[in-house]
């Protein structure tokens, strides 16, 4: 009977079967909390500061999107973190605390920081030193960006390293998860508390945001790597180098076109990342409320993509040819939100969002699987494969938010100056422009993917056990 319980438990829980003797389930739920941590200030960055900026304070979308940008442009650094993190050495042994410990006080302070740049860049505190808004705005940016992207990369170092062999890979799975619950929880009670928005209101939001962040990470760091002593000489052993992995890795597979391919997806999926909010505001006359839910729809999408390329995966489907589905998705989403202006239908743009996450999110998890499979030679592994991965999906990411304000600001400008015709000279037209923009670098994409999908096999899982799908060390 005991048996049968636990059987069924494994079937009916989702990721019960994620727990480990090293890594029991209370304490994997607990440093899971880090992934809410970052997924709660990820909404704060990319979905309710950005529509406050640039419609309550009424600043630029290309300043919003720089601002926004700069801390997503750290994140190609991950691989550089995890690696140190890896070789890091201490009296006390640790290796990833340190650098979750630091990683929660650069968030705790951008954060704090945070709302009083944003009142001096939207000019509603006087001041005489120039520059000071957009100084102070981006220097919160890049501490809670540095902040966000230490304490998740050397969180799920501890996760991988606590984790059996059997379980990593689910622990992973599980730790991602919690990153979009993260997401779609604190955007809705943040978008519930903003419903009369005021400026005192925002202030203590955005610093409680801050408080919570840094609790969250204690509740998730204590006791959870063991100390281990190191000698003198065991620490001062030379560490091996960063460029030595890397060469390996560039000599291997198709790392080059895939790296490509991911790139220019995520370009096209992500130039929209600020303007949603700003577009369901404007054009759609939508309340800060409800736009802010729009991330919450966001994650609802990618966890679909997330199930769906987990289930065809472990079916033996090539992950290139999941990617093109992806795109193909996300292709039909944008021309959904495209028609919800003219439509004037607030339901018809809701529905383009999670078509965007369900596109992006299939496309990144096939792309991840690529990667992930791809041979290495040499001291490159499979953390570095995906390390570059995800340093080309974030440099991607924080180039297509600047691009993507700037493009909107000059087009709009020039058609409301009516050098478009008249049909033309309305606040949509920027938006538009950009959403055109993102279908036209889909079907790039579909041509840097095609040489991949005609040169691999199907994919075959490893084991002939049908498991759930394994993100092992997944860099959100």
């Amino acid at each position: 009977m005991k048996a049968r319980l636990k059987t069924v438990s494994l079937r009916a829980l989702p990721f019960a079967d994620a727990a480990s003797d090293g890594l029991p389930m209370a304490q994997l739920l607990r440093l899971s909390l880090f992934q809410v941590s970052v997924g709660m200030a990820s909404v704060m960055l990319l979905g309710t500061l950005n529509r406050v900026m640039i419609v309550e304070l009424s600043v630029p979308a290309m300043i919003v999107a720089i601002m926004i940008a700069l801390p997503v442009l750290i994140a190609p650094f991950r691989a550089l973190l995890g690696f140190r993190s890896d070789t890091y050495r201490s009296a006390l042994g640790w290796k990833r605390v340190p650098y979750i410990w630091f990683g929660s006080l650069w968030q705790f302070g951008g954060l704090a920081i945070m709302p009083f740049a944003l009142l001096v860049l939207g000019g509603d505190v006087y001041y005489t030193v120039p520059f000071a808004g957009q100084v102070l705005a981006a220097l919160a940016f890049l501490m809670t960006g540095l902040g966000m992207h230490m304490t998740q990369t050397a969180g799920l170092a501890l996760a991988a390293d606590r984790a059996s062999d059997e379980t990593r890979p689910r622990v992973v799975a599980l730790l991602y998860v919690m990153f979009l619950v993260g997401m779609g929880v604190s955007s809705i009670i943040i978008g519930t508390i903003l419903t009369n928005y005021s400026d005192l209101l925002l202030i203590r939001v955005v610093q409680g945001a801050a408080v919570v962040g840094v609790v969250l990470n204690l509740l998730a760091l204590w006791k959870q790597e063991k100390v281990r002593p190191m000698s003198r000489a065991e620490r001062e052993e030379p560490r091996p180098l960063f460029r030595d992995a890397w060469a390996d890795f560039a000599r291997g597979g198709q790392a080059g076109r895939l790296l490509a391919c991911v790139f220019v997806g995520t370009l096209a999926f992500n130039m929209q990342d600020v303007l949603l909010e700003p577009y369901g505001g404007e054009i759609l006359g939508l309340s800060v409320s409800s736009t802010t839910l729009l991330t919450a729809l966001w994650a609802a999408g990618a966890l679909a993509g997330f199930a769906l390329a987990g289930r065809q995966l472990n079916r033996g489907s090539d992950p290139y040819r999941l990617a093109g589905m992806g795109i193909l998705a996300g292709v039909v989403a944008f021309s959904v939100v495209i028609f919800a202006a003219p439509l004037n239908s607030a339901e018809l743009f809701f529905s383009g969002v999670v078509l965007i996450g369900f596109g992006g999110g299939l496309f990144a998890v096939s792309t991840l699987m690529a990667a992930m499979s791809m041979p290495a030679t040499g001291v490159a592994g499979r953390g570095l494969a995906l390390g570059a991965w995800g340093a080309a999906q974030a440099t991607a990411a924080g180039s297509a938010i600047a691009l993507g304000g700037t493009l909107r600001d000059w087009i709009g400008s020039i058609a409301m100056s009516g050098t478009l015709g008249e049909g033309l000279a309305t606040p949509t037209t920027g938006y538009s422009f950009v959403y055109h923009a993102e279908i036209g670098l889909l079907f790039l994409t579909l041509v840097v993917l095609g040489p991949l999908v005609r040169t691999s096999g199907t994919y075959q899982p490893k084991t002939v056990e049908r498991t759930r799908l394994g993100l092992a060390d997944f860099p959100a």
